[in-house]
């Protein structure tokens, strides 16, 4: 089901995004500024780096998170996803310019909740996240915020190499494209940052090969709870299976190789009802693909930059850019 949008809607995001534009600051003036709290200093400098090696790899850089806002929320936006009853592929969203999207962002959050309400009172099923970065896709100067600095050095970094994807490569209706694209080349340039910096502290290798153990694990579930879902069984045998489905996969998160992170307390607490299983689809099913390209290329991130711009302008990006 195609989910179309009111013009009620537009005008709260043109309200919030407005907010967000006026409250900005310069950057340049903050690390000016000596009384600055140090934390943030090396927030902003971390973004500065990260906004070179962006420029270096090839990605539009512009003025994009050269201004900082400091946000009272945890979160930018609240994000809805929705799958129909029996399926796990997302519900796309349709919207000017980016086309149809898996997800609908809010400012506020009770206006979320209200359309997760609806749309699980259509027997829909859904996942609610808070999002702390997000991307006009060049079309203003996206800031800093206070939510988006929330976060680890390298998280931070990678955070921002995703959003100047966005900014640099967006193809109309292809969110997988798009957003596998993005969460890639995030991890990879984060990588290769962290191992040249001697003045670093952590190695974001480890923490990004535990996301992708995490991205594999909730693919296969994925995968299983799609083939059940083709079976021609009842509602009360298919609720079972899929119960089936979820308990198994738990406790096979549990036993999950993972190096920095807890195994035990991320099979309890993963949230894998089929929307939410649907959205990580969408930034995670095609890593494998994009890890072999990047090898081909010889570990070159510009040369896989650029591969990417290319593939955009094809009819079918995605396939362009696996062709071998």
């Amino acid at each position: 089901m195609l989910v179309t949008q009111s013009g009620c809607y537009y005008g709260h995001l043109g309200v919030g995004q407005a907010k967000l534009l006026w409250a900005r600051e310069p950057v340049d003036q903050l690390l000016a500024d000596p009384s600055i709290d140090p934390k943030l200093r090396a927030r902003l400098e971390r973004v500065a780096q990260a906004r070179a090696f962006a420029k270096e790899i090839g990605l539009e850089v512009g003025e994009q998170y050269t201004s900082y806002v400091p946000w009272p929320d945890d979160r930018i936006v609240t994000s809805v996803i929705a799958t129909e009853a029996g399926s796990i592929e997302s519900s796309p969203f349709r919207f000017p310019i980016v086309g149809e999207v898996p997800y609908k962002g809010f400012f506020d959050r009770d206006r979320a909740k209200r359309e997760a309400d609806q749309l699980r009172e259509r027997g829909m099923d859904v996942c609610v996240s808070g999002i702390r970065a997000y991307s006009t896709l060049g079309w203003f100067d996206d800031p800093l915020t206070a939510p988006m600095l929330e976060t680890s050095d390298d998280r931070l970094f990678e955070t921002v190499i995703h959003e100047l994807v966005h900014a640099t490569v967006f193809v109309k209706s292809q969110p997988d494209f798009n957003e596998g694209a993005a969460n890639f080349i995030g991890e990879e340039a984060t990588v290769a940052f962290f191992a040249r910096d001697t003045a670093a502290t952590v190695d974001p290798r480890a923490r990004i090969d535990d996301d992708r153990r995490i991205s594999l694990a909730l693919m296969a579930l994925r995968d299983e709870v799609a083939a059940l879902y083709e079976q021609p069984l009842d509602e009360d045998a298919r609720r079972q299976q899929r119960t089936a489905l979820e308990t198994a996969a738990r406790a096979r998160f549990a036993a999950l190789p993972l190096t920095g992170r807890d195994a035990t307390r991320f099979a309890e607490r993963a949230r894998i009802n089929d929307a939410c299983l649907a959205i990580q689809g969408t930034y995670v099913a095609d890593t494998p693909q994009y890890r072999e390209v990047l090898e081909r290329l010889g570990g070159d991130l510009s040369a896989f930059v650029t591969r990417l711009r290319e593939a955009a302008d094809a009819d079918d990006p995605r396939a362009s850019f696996f062709a071998p």
